[in-house]
């Protein structure tokens, strides 16, 4: 009980302070209820928790045989949230995370349009919705500046820019867990491990960075992808390896030289190596993995040769 004081008045101290030190202002109705709150029973299809002393009974409406996946499992927390008059339950188990010894690498670059794969002789590509929902940010922000003093106090155009937020949210969550599953069942299938880059300085590395719009959308969108990819293999057993994806896309993968791109096809002075962008930095990105596993420094050493690339656009087949 301490501790969810003690996290409750720490998120209202970080409100303040984004804020200006203004007061916190709610803007969702949400909450995070622990074994003293809540009660999970899976087996009858119901949560129910305590508010005010009085116990209340929320009904799951998820399929019987996805609620049965997760009977015997240990629970920590429940997330309620109130939304549209709605709620929304979110319940956070705790699983045992006993990855497999790997037989390969799989290495995945991530732009707005196409998530890259490689194998190490094999190059795989998923296109995304990203730019569909960065699209609909876009519109907000044509909206906001068409209506500089009216969007914040004019219901419809408020609601407007609130549907059209809520939108590119649920094309990148949704996008972000199909593609997550698409991902980790082939690297289970092949037992190899999955490879990502390190977002700590995501910010640094993208376009136009005057846009703040495109960034945040980018930053989110990008994290929410790395966070399906880790809890989908979490669930799978499979293996994770985080590298630091710095200068990925601008040395040759193979023999380490700096490339020169034409538009977004890169070829090396020095080897006479070609390939587009998305491509080099998946190969790079497994490299590094190689390397880190084989205890081999620097990023110079030759990748095995990619003799197929298969290009999709919904996914790969079974």
């Amino acid at each position: 009980m301490a501790r969810n004081i003690y996290d409750s008045a720490l998120a209202i101290v970080k409100s303040a302070r984004s804020n200006g030190s203004n007061k916190p202002r709610v803007r969702k109705f949400t909450a995070r209820l622990d074994n003293y709150d809540a009660k999970v029973e899976l087996d009858k299809g119901v949560v129910k928790v305590i508010l005010r002393d009085k116990w209340y009974v929320l009904r799951l409406k998820h399929r019987r045989e996805y609620i049965e996946r997760f009977i015997g499992l240990r629970w920590k927390e429940v997330h309620v949230k109130y939304e549209g008059k709605r709620l929304f339950v979110s319940i956070v188990f705790e699983v045992r995370y006993e990855p497999y010894a790997p037989k390969g690498f799989m290495a995945v670059d991530v732009n707005l349009r196409m998530i890259t794969t490689f194998n190490g002789t094999e190059v795989r590509r998923f296109r995304t919705r990203l730019i569909d929902a960065l699209s609909k940010r876009a519109r907000v922000e044509e909206l906001q500046k068409k209506y500089p003093k009216r969007w914040r106090f004019n219901e419809r155009i408020l609601n407007r820019i609130k549907a059209l937020h809520r939108r590119a949210r649920n094309i990148v969550i949704d996008s972000s867990w199909k593609l997550a599953r698409e991902i980790v069942t082939r690297a289970y299938k092949h037992g190899h491990a999955i490879i990502l880059e390190n977002l700590e300085h995501l910010r640094d590395s993208i376009n136009e960075k005057n846009n703040d719009i495109r960034w945040k959308l980018t930053l989110f969108a990008y994290r929410k992808l790395q966070h399906a990819i880790i809890a989908k293999a979490i669930e799978h057993n499979v293996p994770v390896i985080i590298v630091d994806p710095r200068n990925t896309s601008t040395t040759c993968p193979r023999c380490g030289s700096r490339l020169t791109y034409i538009h977004r096809l890169a070829f090396c002075r020095n080897c006479g190596f070609i390939g587009d962008r998305d491509v080099v930095g998946a190969m790079n990105i497994w490299l590094r993995a190689v390397q880190a596993c084989a205890g081999l420094p620097g990023s110079t050493q030759s990748a095995s040769p990619m003799n197929n690339e298969t290009r999709q656009s919904r996914g790969t087949k079974k």
